[in-house]
């Protein structure tokens, strides 16, 4: 049996948890997913899904302390598909755009931009003011995809769900996995 791609995937303090869930769920029997979650990420999970970060063990093959920077996902010898910030608040965004690597998630994001793999960054917010945008460019010609959790319509959603797996689909593209969460345009629709 061929080994699954690993996958890390980051949640942080951004509104957004849905699609964390909705991601997480899809890489089920897809990839080894590797997760960490940062001090606000498991507050907006409880706020917005009545969830723990225990609620979220079951949905990764492994789980770790965002203070752990010796985890092997700190590490670029650590062979990995890619990395997914979901949802990606604007202050991790900064600091993955200036490099500084002071939480595991941190780290395991420059790992990734220093290794030349993909690094998607999902931030919900809205308005988006100057600085964060600035950190948006910053990070993108670092090499981090900004793909903002801004779903399509054309598919014709009739519920949440297809919402998030718009997103998903999308996220699941940019790290060359094939999951069908979404019609895609000229494929039956459009």
């Amino acid at each position: 049996m061929a080994e699954l791609p690993r996958v890390v995937v980051g949640l942080t303090g951004a509104s957004g948890m849905p699609y964390a869930l909705d991601l997480l769920e899809t890489l089920q029997g897809l990839a080894e997913v590797h997760l960490v979650l940062s001090q606000g990420a498991k507050r907006v999970l409880w706020e917005e899904m009545g969830l723990s970060p225990r609620d979220l063990y079951p949905l990764a093959s492994r789980v770790y302390k965002d203070g752990d920077l010796g985890a092997p996902i700190a590490s670029g010898s650590f062979r990995t598909q890619g990395m997914v910030v979901v949802p990606c608040s604007a202050s991790t965004l900064s600091k993955i755009a200036l490099g500084l690597a002071d939480t595991l998630l941190t780290r395991a994001a420059y790992v990734h931009l220093k290794e030349k793999r993909p690094l998607i960054l999902v931030p919900r917010e809205a308005p988006l003011p100057l600085p964060t945008l600035r950190a948006m460019v910053q990070a993108a010609e670092a090499g981090a995809l900004i793909l903002p959790a801004s779903p399509g319509f054309y598919h014709r959603p009739k519920e949440i769900r297809d919402l998030l797996g718009f997103i998903t689909q999308r996220i699941l593209d940019h790290l060359g996995l094939s999951a069908e969460r979404a019609p895609r345009w000229g494929e039956g629709i459009g």
